[in-house]
């Protein structure tokens, strides 16, 4: 974050006027400040002064100077401040919500001390601290005040957290306490948090920690529970002054802290979780900073000061423009506020958890906000401020939002829904869906209240393209599902969420009813369809008609107009609603009925009256009716009796009307004697649960109303008179028994004789009512009443008519039970025979008529049976021995186990036909081991072959064949089963019955004849195996013939036969098929010849196309023409490649020329265009006037080649002359000369020379003269002598060729004077090119002969200046090269050099190569390992080169192991700060430190070495560019261990100095990092033991122990073992005054971190001396020892330390000795 000064809203004064408080309202919109005058100064957003006011004193006589105020904060309404003030008061001012309002004190709390800070964090809350330590809670709502906790320290600040959930004070001895009003979940400890080094006056409570500040020039941030997380150190930055106030931003991501002239600010990095340090904001003269106030948007800061400014400024990370017409400003990294610049609106968008916002986008019109965190989602509508954050893991920003619902956000991601409310923290709703259109999604979130609900939110949408699910978000449960037949295509729920209109592919509208689950069809061929806004009218288009629902509860009632076009909007304001409809060019507007249309509003609204209202300025219509009807259902639910009333009237139900009129005239009577509107009165009650039929409920009020008559009446009206009697049975009525006659006169009058009967039973009258049972024709009843009654059991008269009226009544059973009662025992079993009762008729039968039962069982199963009862009628007919019968019915009831076990008791021919039925049931159920036994059973074993046949399952069939048939006979059976499943077409069944009797010939023959030649194959391939390849190749053969090609290629290609294949397709013209398998299954050419053949059958442009696609066409013509094809060949060159023309007519020439065809050769030769091939043609077959004629006409260079050619054949045949005379035609002579040398015949020779080419004369007669010397040599004399004379004659060039000849080796000088003379010669007399190419002869010749200056001087002498140089370098006279090189050729001078430089490297001469290359001369010298002379030479360069040269130095001894002598090299050189070097200064101090015994005094030397190369270093480091990076503190760190380990071995020289020792062997373990830890522990443990520290030195022995190997442990081991059994050890660190091991540098409690002795290590506590190099201290103590010890011992070693820490430390103090 960057502070940017914005303005200066007070300006300062010239003294003191601090302002002591300052507060930002919660709305943003104002600004208080109270100056050093107690006036409250109040500011408008922009920072225009608008308002003050002054505060007052606790009491007036103290006067206005007896207080300071303390604490102000604004309330959460921003409507008051509070004020605290020394004078022990807390104000509370009401300031209105405009400027000028009064300023009025509404609340105030007397303390018993001064107030000294206050915030307000929630509503009615006001936290204050006072001067005695106490923390107190103003509420004021009841104006009373109470501690929340005290504590013995004056409070010093006080603050709240983010959320104003909790509280954090600072008080005056450091103490930070906390306390939550509502920990939020977090768990976080509440009281003493933690104890701050000074008063933290700055104390600012963030998002991730607290950040106290105070006068010790510290800031530290401390964790949730106390935990110093960072701390921010500036007490050595003599700029910075003491820390006086801090504020955390409103986000809590980013603090500011004041102090003098500056203001410092923290930002908190989320990807670091740590606080990073901004740059400072350095005011010069702004002085001490006293309050500071954070604007609630985060957007701005003021300061105010102790001259009593106010300053403003503007803090944000950054800005960006959105689409130029919005502002984005990130106050944090979880804040952004969103300013619309054309209407300067602003939104703060944030994130409630800190999480850090990404990218803020504006969406849906520019009204919707969208940005992500790392967790969370922000959303947010701009015109209604409504923002929400919902948990959102990402999804790598694939969501696709929709904004088409104004309360609610659609997100569709990954196939799943999700609904965001504005202004909610929580997801509504999500569910998984695929459809992510807007017009497949429908939402209702509370857009039209309804009676007795208080939220409605529903969504509708597609699970799949043909249902639709409903959900109530609020419930989060499924209301409803719709599935349809269709694909849905668009869907809405109304606006209450009751009902849902969708729409199908087929255009057919639906209305689905959510609280009744029905679908009803409204509409076909649907177009267009809408809610109506505001009401559940429904608009929509079916062709040319407007279909208009004013009542949607009636749906088959609907309003249609004609229409000519389309219906485009629907639009509804201003009371009223418009159908727009496109008529082609013009748009026309239909006006629906506003008023039908609001009746639908006013019964949601509950407003009856206005719907009557409405509903009577209509006429009478299905739709009116339908109104109507609902209004009075709504007005009867809400008692609004006379509108109920007025709906039954205007419907025609006359009967309810009256009713009605009459309990309104109850109701209104009521309403004057008792007031309200009467529908409480019992009578109206009673009588509205009468008009719904809820007599009961009637009841119930007249009874406890005590209206007995009323209830009785009301029953006797609607002739309930059993009611009726029994509430006058209930209440004791008097007129009980007149009622009961009355009753049953009534029964008797009405003929409800059976009812009458009924209550002459209840009152015991028995016989009168049989008597009216009877009459009333239910003789069964009478029976009842009788056979319960003894007194007429015995009346025989009675028993006879009942009886009788049973029987005639063909109610058996009842008389039969009649008669049994009676006695009359054969009378009854007859009636039970005639009714079927068999069950009674049998038991009776088995008491009376024993002998009869079986006959009755039998008769009892053939009746079941009749009754298709049959599984009961089994056990009758066995009971009546029935066997076959009980068979029949086991089997006709499908008992098969029954009537299994019923047939193993019978005899086997009775049984056996019953068998197989059984065996086909269990056939049937695949159990075919039952029914196989069952077929044995019943004689049928063919059938269970037969079973297992079917079935497949031909080894059991097999096997029970073999056990019954001949092997003859089984083959014949399985051949004809086999064949008969043939014909059946079931060739599978075939094939294994053929295979089971042994006859896979059979089968394949069947398949063959089938044609199913896979099978047949698989047969083949099983039992004939060696015939398979065979059979492929026929049956391929078979199918090509039958035109079947692919079947036929598989056959082919199985059979490995492919040109077969390819073979196929080329003769049935189906070349691509070809081609594809010749490139499949051919060698690597064979498809191209198949390319090739298939455009040999196309010819011309196609050929060429189909050659081009395969990009064989060049390939093609060349085969052609090898091949003899030539007419092909030619017409594809014509067609496309021309340029192959001129070669296929050579090769058809050739070939021509082959079959010895000549003439038609030469045609072709010359269209080739090599006329020169038809010469040599004819030459070659001595066709001379042939060749003749065509050279002459096509190829005149020839005819000498033919005349050459004859003059050959002349000479052959020795024919002199003619050949002659042919080559002088040729002009040829010199061929005539050589023809006659080879003859011999020189004289003719030399004729010809003579007379034709006399040039060649003198040539040809040293070659005759050649001749003579073989026949008698003269030698080099010889030579010479010749030379001579040709140079006497003046034939230069012919005595330059005889000089050059000689060649004597045993003669150096007479060689070089003949080259020489000859170099002279061609000089003097020859041409410019012949003497150049002379003397490049003769030259490498002389430099070869070592004469390199002559040769030089030959090249010069021609201008040859670089051969010249190059003679005299290889000489290696390199002075004359250089002379040359200088005079003639200055740009040759490098090359000179360049090579001189060569000459010196490969001749090792490096100390003259210093004066011409230092740099190579270095190189050598280090790679002959010449250091001493490289570092010599190196020195005189530069200070780079030189330590380039010791790093080279100093890596190869550190290879070598001698560390020791590399470091003395940077000792003598100095450490440069390279970081190329970094690694060799790592590794020396690497080496040093592992390096064994230089824990002695003698070692001083070396660590002293160490110690001062990187002294040098990190001197050099300072002032390089590597300053302050990681490598410098890790170098620092080095130094100040080897200064240790120095000082160690100084201190071990001095007996004094043991303890000094010891210590700094102790501190050494600090940096166990860079040190080898068991060597560390080490020599600790021994240095310890040496000076008697025995505990310590046993831990760190103990700890030794752990970590190091076998060769010291001994030792070691046995002491530790010794000093462990010793009980006086303690085995503890030894502690100093901070409670903490004396050698520790930080304090246990406090975190603090000491500075460490420049002699020990030890930390410096209180007596100490400083240096003048900031953090460098030592202890009083042990530098007075240290120099009393270098004085008295004169220690050269403690001498040189004393030198080092001068340097080291700035200078030594002048300390005075002090030995008390």
């Amino acid at each position: 974050m960057q502070l940017r000064h914005v303005r200066t809203l007070l300006a300062p004064q010239a003294g003191t006027a601090r302002v002591t408080c300052m507060a930002w309202a919660a709305s943003s919109a104002r600004f208080a400040v109270c100056t050093a005058d107690r006036v409250v100064l109040l500011y408008d957003e922009q920072g225009e002064r608008r308002d003050k006011f002054s505060t007052k004193p606790s009491d007036a006589k103290y006067g206005r100077r007896s207080y300071v105020v303390k604490g102000m904060a604004f309330s959460p309404d921003s409507t008051k401040i509070a004020i605290g003030q020394t004078d022990n008061i807390v104000y509370v001012y009401r300031i209105g919500e405009e400027w000028g309002d009064k300023k009025v004190i509404c609340n105030k709390f007397i303390q018993t001390s001064a107030v000294t800070c206050l915030s307000w964090p929630a509503e009615n809350i006001i936290v204050f601290g006072l001067a005695e330590g106490k923390v107190r809670l103003a509420n004021t709502k009841n104006n009373k005040s109470s501690t929340i906790y005290g504590t013995d320290s004056y409070v010093v600040s006080l603050t709240s957290n983010v959320s104003g959930k909790g509280i954090l004070s600072g008080h005056a001895d450091g103490t930070i306490v906390r306390f939550f009003f509502d920990d939020e979940g977090s768990g976080e400890s509440q009281g003493k948090l933690v104890t701050h080094p000074c008063p933290p006056y700055a104390l600012a409570w963030a998002s991730n920690s607290i950040v106290a500040a105070g006068c010790d020039k510290k800031i530290v941030a401390y964790g949730k529970e106390g935990n110093v997380i960072q701390t921010f150190d500036y007490s050595r930055d003599p700029s910075e002054k003491e820390f006086s106030t801090a504020a955390a931003s409103p986000g809590g991501q980013s603090v500011v802290i004041g102090s003098y002239d500056r203001l410092r600010v923290l930002n908190w990095s989320p990807r670091r979780s740590a606080w990073e340090e901004g740059k400072p904001k350095e005011i010069a003269h702004l002085y001490t900073i006293t309050a500071l106030a954070w604007k609630r948007d985060g957007s701005r800061i003021c300061v105010g000061t102790l001259c009593g400014g106010v300053e403003q400024f503007d803090c944000c990370l950054r800005r960006s423009i959105y689409k130029n017409k919005f502002e984005m400003t990130y106050v944090g990294p979880s804040q952004v506020i969103v300013k619309n610049l054309s209407t300067g609106t602003r939104v703060v968008l944030k994130s409630q958890y800190g999480y850090e916002i990404d990218e803020v986008k504006i969406l849906g019109k520019d009204r919707y906000l969208v940005a992500h965190t790392s967790d969370t989602l922000l959303l947010g509508d701009i015109s209604s401020n409504k923002l929400s954050e919902v948990a959102w893991q990402g999804s790598g920003g694939n969501e696709k939002f929709f904004f088409d619902n104004e309360s609610v956000c659609m997100i569709f991601n990954a196939g799943e829904l999700t609904l965001v409310e504005y202004g909610t923290n929580d997801i509504l709703g999500s569910v998984r869906t695929e459809f992510m259109n807007p017009h497949l999604v429908s939402v209702r979130i509370n857009e039209r209240r309804q009676r007795g609900v208080e939220e409605s939110k529903k969504l509708a949408y597609l699970i799949d393209i043909k249902t639709i699910a409903t959900v109530d978000l609020v419930g989060g449960y499924n209301v409803g599902t719709v599935s349809h037949d269709s694909k849905i295509d668009w869907l809405e729920l109304n606006e209450t969420g009751q009902k849902l209109l969708f729409r199908d592919k087929k255009m057919r509208l639906q209305l689905y009813d959510i609280e009744s689950s029905t679908k009803t069809t409204i509409l076909n061929y649907c177009s267009y369809v809408q809610w109506v806004p505001g009401s559940d009218v429904v608009v929509a288009q079916n062709r040319n008609s407007l279909c208009v629902w004013y009542n949607i509860d009636a749906p088959e009632r609907a309003t249609m107009f004609p229409l000519k076009g389309d219906i485009v909007d629907l639009e509804r304001n201003d009371g009223k609603t418009e159908v727009i409809v496109s008529e082609g060019v013009h748009t026309v507007s239909y006006t629906l009925d506003e008023g039908l249309i609001e009746f639908g509003t006013a019964i949601d609204d509950g407003d009856y009256h206005r719907a009557t209202a409405f509903l009577e300025t209509l006429e009478m219509s299905p739709e009116t009716e339908a109104m109507w009807k609902t209004l009075s259902r709504l007005a009867l639910e809400a008692r609004q009796l006379h509108i109920a009333e007025r709906c039954f009237a205007a419907l025609g139900n006359v009967a309810k009307v009256q009713f009605l009129h009459e309990t309104n005239a109850i109701a209104d009577q009521a309403a004057q004697e008792h007031g309200g509107d009467g529908t409480d009165h019992y009578l109206v009650r009673a009588r509205l649960a009468m008009l719904n039929k809820n007599y009961k409920l009637a009841e119930m009020i007249f009874l406890e109303q005590n209206a007995t008559e009323e209830a009785m009446d009301m029953y006797q009206e609607l002739h309930m008179w059993d009611e009726c009697v029994m509430v006058a049975e209930a209440k004791g009525h008097p007129t009980l028994e007149k009622l009961r006659r009355d009753y049953y006169q009534w029964l008797l009058d009405t003929q409800q004789e059976e009812k009458a009967g009924e209550v002459q039973e209840r009152q015991g009258d028995c016989l009168a009512a049989v008597s009216l049972y009877l009459r009333a024709g239910l003789p069964a009843k009478a029976a009842r009443l009788a056979m319960g009654r003894d007194e007429l059991l015995t009346n025989g008269d009675v028993i006879n008519k009942v009886s009788m009226a049973l029987i005639k009544g063909e109610l058996y059973e009842q008389a039969g039970e009649l008669l049994e009662k009676v006695g009359n025992a054969r009378k009854a079993l007859e009636c039970y025979c005639k009714g079927s009762a068999f069950l009674k008729a049998v038991e009776l039968a088995r008491l009376a008529f024993p002998a009869e039962v079986v006959k009755l069982e039998e008769a009892w199963g053939d009746h079941l049976v009749q009754q298709k009862q049959l599984d009961a009628a089994i056990n009758h007919y066995i009971e009546a021995r029935c066997s076959i019968k009980a068979i029949e019915a086991a089997l006709g009831a499908r008992q098969w186990k029954k009537a299994i076990y019923i047939l193993d008791l019978q005899e086997k021919q009775t049984a056996a036909k019953y068998y197989p039925k059984i065996a086909q049931h269990y056939a049937a159920l695949q159990e075919y081991q039952v029914a196989e036994e069952l077929y044995i059973k019943g004689d049928q074993t063919k059938d269970a072959i037969d079973m297992y046949t079917q079935a497949g399952l031909w080894e059991q069939a097999h096997k029970l064949a073999v056990k019954c048939m001949s092997q003859e006979e089984v083959s014949v059976l399985y051949i004809t089963q086999a064949q008969e499943m043939e014909k059946q077409g079931k060739y599978k069944e075939a094939e294994r019955l053929y295979i089971t009797v042994n006859e896979p010939d059979l089968a394949i023959t069947m398949y063959k004849k089938c044609k199913m030649y896979n099978e047949m194959i698989c047969l083949v391939a099983k039992y004939h195996k060696d015939l398979l390849s065979d059979t492929h190749l026929h049956l391929g053969k078979e199918l090509e013939a039958e035109g079947c090609f692919q079947e036929a290629e598989y056959h082919y290609l199985q059979a490995k036969d492919w040109k077969a294949t390819v073979n196929m397709y080329r003769v049935n013209d189906m070349w691509e098929e070809a081609y594809r398998v010749a490139k499949a299954h051919g060698g690597a050419n064979s498809y191209k010849h198949v390319a090739y053949m298939w455009a040999k059958s196309l010819g011309g442009e196609a050929a060429v196309k189909l050659l081009s696609k395969f990009g064989l066409l060049e390939m093609a013509i060349s085969h052609a023409a090898d091949s003899g094809a030539f007419d092909f060949a030619f017409e594809l060159a014509r067609l496309s490649m021309k340029q192959k023309m001129p070669e296929i007519h050579l090769k058809y020439a050739m070939f021509l020329e082959e079959e010895g065809k000549f003439e038609e050769a030469e045609a072709e030769f010359i269209k080739a265009g090599k006329p020169k091939e038809a010469v040599l043609m004819f030459v070659e077959n001595q066709n001379w006037e042939a060749a003749q004629r065509v050279a002459e006409v096509h190829d005149p260079d020839s005819v000498a080649d033919v005349l050459v050619a004859q003059a050959r054949f002349s000479f052959e045949q020795r024919e002199f002359r003619k050949a002659e005379a042919f080559l002088l035609r040729a002009q040829r002579p010199e061929l005539a000369i050589k023809h006659y040398k080879e003859a011999g015949m020189w004289s003719e020779a030399l004729r010809v020379c003579k007379e034709y080419v006399p040039s060649r004369l003198g040539e040809l007669q040293e070659e005759c003269g050649r001749e003579a010397d073989k026949k008698g040599s003269r030698g080099t004399e010889g030579l010479l002598e010749q030379a001579r004379e040709w140079e006497q004659a003046g034939e230069y060039a012919r005595a330059v060729d005889c000089y050059l000849k000689v060649q004597d080796p045993t003669n150096s000088v007479l060689m070089e004077k003949c080259l020489l003379k000859a170099a002279e010669l061609a000089i003097k007399f020859l041409g410019q090119s012949q003497s150049m190419e002379v003397t490049r002869t003769v030259a490498p010749q002389l430099v070869a002969m070592k004469k390199y200056s002559v040769a030089a001087e030959l090249y010069l002498s021609l201008d040859l200046i670089q051969e010249a140089i190059d003679a005299f370098i290889e000489g290696e006279e390199w002075s004359k090269a250089k002379h040359v090189a200088k005079e003639l050729d200055p740009r040759s001078e490098e090359y000179v050099d360049q090579r001189y430089k060569e000459y010196l490297k490969n001749q090792g001469k490096v100390d003259s190569l210093v004066g011409v290359d230092v740099m190579a001369a270095l190189d050598m010298y280090a790679e002959q390992e010449q250091w001493e002379k490289c570092l010599e030479v190196a020195a005189k360069q530069n200070y780079k080169v030189l330590h380039k040269y010791v790093a080279l130095y100093a890596t190869h001894l550190i290879r070598e192991g001698s560390w020791d002598k590399a470091l003395s090299l940077y000792v003598q050189h100095g450490a440069p700060a390279n970081p190329q070097n970094f690694n060799i200064y790592k590794r020396l101090f690497v080496e040093m430190v592992n390096a064994p015994g230089l824990n002695c005094d003698e070692a001083y030397t070396s660590w002293a070495n160490l110690r001062d190369v990187l002294f040098n270093l990190c001197e050099n480091l300072v002032k390089s560019s590597e300053a302050n990076t990681p490598a410098h503190e890790e170098f620092e760190t080095m130094l100040l261990i080897c200064h240790y380990y120095a000082t160690r071995s100084a201190a071990q020289g001095v007996k004094q100095l043991d303890t000094v020792a010891a210590k700094l062997s102790i501190s050494l373990l600090r940096h166990t990092e860079l040190l080898p830890a068991d060597k560390a522990f080490y020599e600790a443990g021994i240095a310890a033991k040496a000076v008697n520290w025995e505990n310590m030195a046993f831990i760190f022995l103990n700890r030794f122990l752990d970590l190091s190997d076998e060769q010291q442990r001994e030792e070691a081991r046995d002491w530790v073992l010794t000093m462990s059994m010793d009980q006086r050890l303690q085995q503890v660190l030894p502690c100093d005054e901070r409670d903490t091991y004396e050698a520790s540098l930080v304090a246990a409690n406090t975190g603090l971190r000491s500075l460490p002795c420049v002699l020990t290590g030890y930390p410096v506590l209180r007596n100490k001396i400083e240096f003048k190099r900031p953090g460098r201290e030592a202890n009083k103590d042990t530098w007075n020892k240290f120099l009393m010890a270098v004085k008295t011992s004169h220690s050269p070693a403690c001498q040189d330390v004393l030198k080092f820490l001068s340097q080291w430390c700035g200078g030594l103090p002048n300390t005075s000795f002090s030995f008390q």
